[in-house]
């Protein structure tokens, strides 16, 4: 049965219920069994609409899977990239959602800071929708979380390991989403990390809000800075990249020698579940194919040895493996993401 959920804004994931949560999983899967049976082509709820997705940081996967579930559901959809508006430049957040809100049903944001999503909420009077910002990323937590339930069945109860950068987006995230499926997760990252995921004052309220979700949902959170004791028996191992879009190159080595113990590679793989599958939010540096790899490689290779091979956060033995199950999580980014367009102008 659909549930009301028109006019809402994907702001926070922390802004829905359990039982919206997981509706919006459902509908996602729903979505993509209707889409490879090819009905997606004869019902397209959401003809006359229009979308706009704004991006001050570039992304293949956000940007293309809104606009093949905008295409597939039938609405428009505008892109605004990073140098295609004057947003927060020459005209304020507050003016530039005013005007949008006149033209759009639906605006999704991807981003810095969180506080940009907030206006956009407040001023545009349409449902806005977070395509990442420095404090969350719920429409990839929402494909994360969809692709686990493909693989694994029923989630309430199982493990997921995050290793690496703990105090980051996606590991926010992470936690997020385990604490409205009842998930264990343990964040594995350096100790440093560990009390400002609990108790920073961009993370505590989080973290405390994550908590009152585990108490109701089952489930729990834990840390550990040893990455093999953390994989044991875990159902899903999931990590990021080390350095994200937008942050200076002259980060790479201070997180190389932060992180390089937490890299995820076959040591780690066969300590967990055997079932267990490997997710990661792409992109990722497992081999020396990019720009960043190779340059990576050639200054740090001798002095680091964990980044030898190109490779940071993940191994490329662990990417190209079996457990690796980060292409159909991507793939699932589209369906998730139609899941929230459909569930906020459509029903």
């Amino acid at each position: 049965m659909p549930m009301n959920l028109k006019g809402r804004s994907l702001d926070s994931a922390l802004n829905f219920t359990t039982e919206q949560i997981k509706y919006l999983l459902d509908l996602s899967i729903e979505l993509k069994k209707a889409k490879y049976q090819g009905l997606h082509t004869n019902n397209r709820p959401l003809v006359g609409k229009n979308i706009a997705i704004m991006f001050q940081k570039d992304s293949t996967r956000t940007r293309c899977a809104f606009e093949v579930a905008a295409a597939d559901l039938g609405a428009s959809c505008t892109y605004i990239g990073p140098a295609g508006s004057n947003f927060g430049k020459k005209e304020s957040i507050e003016d530039t959602a005013l005007v949008l809100g006149q033209f759009y049903d639906g605006i999704e944001f991807r981003g810095f800071a969180q506080e940009d999503v907030d206006a956009l909420v407040k001023y545009s009077g349409v449902p806005v929708w977070n395509g990442l910002t420095d404090a969350e990323h719920p429409t990839q937590m929402l494909a994360d979380y969809m692709t686990m339930m493909e693989f694994l069945g029923d989630l309430k109860g199982k493990k997921v390991v995050f290793a690496g950068d703990i105090k980051n987006n996606v590991a926010r995230s992470i936690m997020i989403g385990a604490a409205f499926t009842g998930m264990h997760v343990v964040l594995c990252g350096p100790k440093s990390q560990h009390e400002i995921v609990k108790n920073a004052p961009s993370h505590k309220p989080v973290y405390e809000a994550c908590l009152k979700l585990f108490e109701r949902n089952g489930g729990s959170v834990s840390f550990s800075d040893n990455k093999l004791e953390a994989a044991k028996g875990a159902h899903v191992i999931y990590t990021d990249v080390w350095v994200s879009l937008g942050e200076d190159f002259s980060l790479f080595e201070p997180r190389i020698k932060e992180l390089g113990a937490f890299q995820v590679d076959m040591d780690m793989i066969k300590a967990a579940n055997e079932d267990v599958i490997f997710l990661h939010c792409l992109p990722a540096f497992h081999d020396d194919h990019t720009q960043f790899s190779m340059e990576i490689k050639k200054q740090f290779g001798e002095k680091y040895p964990v980044v030898a091979t190109g490779a940071m956060e993940v191994t490329d033995e662990v990417f190209q493996s079996k457990y690796n199950k980060s292409i159909e999580q991507a793939g699932n980014r589209m369906h998730s993401i139609k899941a929230v367009i459909l569930a906020t102008i459509g029903y």
